[in-house]
C-alpha cells in the first residue's frame, strides 16, 4: 500500500511527484476529501486531486481507480455535494478504468458533528434524515472493488436502519457522559433541504450493510473515534 497524503510528502491539489510514487501500484483507491461547504472550493479541490491521480496513475501503468462518492447527491449542485458531483464527473472522464462507490453517511459522521457544531455550552445539529454506515463496511466494500475488474458505477451501500442525526448526536454525548444540549437547526439552500429530505438516506436497491449505530457506538471502533483528532 502506497499512501498519498500531505502528510507522506503529496499534494494531490497540485500534483507534485505522484507518477513516481505509483510506480508498481495497480489500482487507487481515491478517498479524498476536504473541510468545506463551499461548492467552488470543493469542485477546485476534486477536479485538480481527480486530474492529477488519473494523469500519474496513467502514466505509472495503474489499471483502476476506485472512488467513494455519497448517496443521494444527484441533482443537489451545492455546497459539498456540489464538490462530490464535480469529482464523479472527473473520475468518469479520466482515463483510467474506474469504479465509483456511493456511500451513505459514515457513523463517524456523529462525532465530527458534535466537534464541529459545539457553539458554547450548545450543540448545534443540522436537520439531517440519515441511514448512516460503519466505516468499516464501507473501506471493505472498497477492498472488494479495489481488488476485482472495473465496473464503473457499483451498486450504493447503505447503512441497516434510519436515523434523525440529532438522536445520533444525543446518543453519542450521553455514551460519552457530555451533559450538554444538543439543538437541530434546519440549514439554509438546497443543501439544507437535501440533508433534511432523507434523500441521503439511499434508495431500496441499494445494498445494506450490516453494522448498526447501537452496535458500533458499543465497539472499539466508536472508542477510537471518540479518541481521535477532528479530520
Amino acid at each position: 500500500m502506497v499512501p498519498l497524503s500531505r502528510r507522506d510528502g503529496h499534494d494531490l491539489e497540485r500534483g507534485t511527484d505522484l507518477a513516481a510514487a505509483l510506480d508498481g501500484v495497480d489500482t487507487i483507491v481515491d478517498v479524498t476529501g476536504v473541510q468545506t461547504l463551499s461548492r467552488r472550493r470543493a469542485t477546485t479541490f476534486f477536479d485538480a486531486a481527480s486530474r492529477h491521480l488519473h494523469q500519474a496513475g496513467a502514466a505509472a501503468g495503474v489499471g483502476h481507480i476506485v472512488a467513494l462518492s455519497i448517496v443521494g447527491i444527484d441533482g443537489v449542485d451545492a455546497g459539498y455535494y456540489g464538490g462530490k458531483l464535480a469529482h464523479e464527473r472527473a473520475v468518469e472522464r479520466g482515463p483510467l478504468p474506474f469504479s465509483l462507490l456511493r456511500a451513505t453517511q459514515f457513523h463517524e459522521f456523529t462525532e465530527q458533528t458534535i466537534a464541529r457544531g459545539s457553539l458554547g455550552a450548545v450543540t448545534v445539529v443540522p436537520t439531517a434524515r440519515i441511514r448512516p454506515v460503519a466505516a468499516r463496511e464501507v473501506a471493505e466494500r472498497l477492498v472488494t472493488l479495489a481488488t476485482g475488474a472495473p465496473v464503473g458505477r457499483a451498486r450504493d451501500l447503505s447503512g441497516p436502519r434510519d436515523h434523525r442525526l440529532i438522536d445520533l448526536v444525543r446518543a453519542v454525548l450521553d455514551a460519552r457522559g457530555m451533559r450538554r444540549p444538543a439543538i437541530e437547526v434546519r440549514l439554509p439552500g438546497a443543501f439544507g433541504r437535501a440533508m433534511a429530505s432523507g434523500r441521503l438516506r439511499g434508495t431500496a436497491d441499494a445494498d445494506r450493510a450490516a453494522i448498526t449505530f447501537t452496535a458500533w457506538l458499543d465497539s472499539a471502533d466508536a472508542a477510537r473515534d471518540a479518541s481521535a483528532p477532528e479530520r
